[in-house]
């Protein structure tokens, strides 16, 4: 199985790379994971919700490049699903076995994801509705995918 996740914008905080990659070793023995960076478009905080549509579908053109032909796409945004860890470890199963190979996820930058990466998504997965800065989500995310693979495992895992 091979995982990418695509992300607008870097990592600033070491303590949060320092833990993305932790995860990163501890999926090896599950998945092929790979953390595809795109830049982010500079969006100063007076933008018109034209610019801001525009900032994001410029960010969109850049991940749109990253994906992988034929993966299965999810999309983290705050309008998704909402699902509690163990459904997301069944939801990941039955992706894997209707015989997706790779699944991508795709974390928008500051101003979210445009509807074009949305409407491509096999999946809208939304983590709460609070909001959480898009750096931090990608370590949420790459815990839970290892959680996720955990539990498709059967094997312990912290609660």
């Amino acid at each position: 199985m091979n995982i990418d996740i695509i992300a607008v914008g870097k990592i600033k905080e070491k303590f949060i790379e320092d833990g993305i990659q932790e995860y990163v070793k501890r999926l090896k023995p599950y998945c092929n994971i790979n953390i595809i960076e795109v830049n982010d478009e500079k969006a100063p905080e007076s933008l018109s919700d034209k610019e801001k549509i525009s900032v994001m579908q410029r960010e969109s053109v850049k991940i749109v490049d990253k994906i992988r032909k034929g993966s299965f796409i999810i999309s983290l945004c705050i309008e998704g699903r909402q699902m509690d860890s163990v459904e997301f470890g069944r939801y990941i199963e039955d992706v894997m076995t209707a015989g997706n190979s790779n699944i991508t996820f795709v974390i928008g930058g500051s101003l979210g994801l445009h509807n074009d990466i949305k409407s491509m998504s096999g999946l809208k997965l939304s983590f709460s509705k609070m909001t959480f800065p898009h750096q931090l989500m990608r370590l949420i995310l790459i815990e839970q995918i290892y959680r996720a693979f955990k539990i498709m495992k059967g094997e312990p895992y912290h609660k």
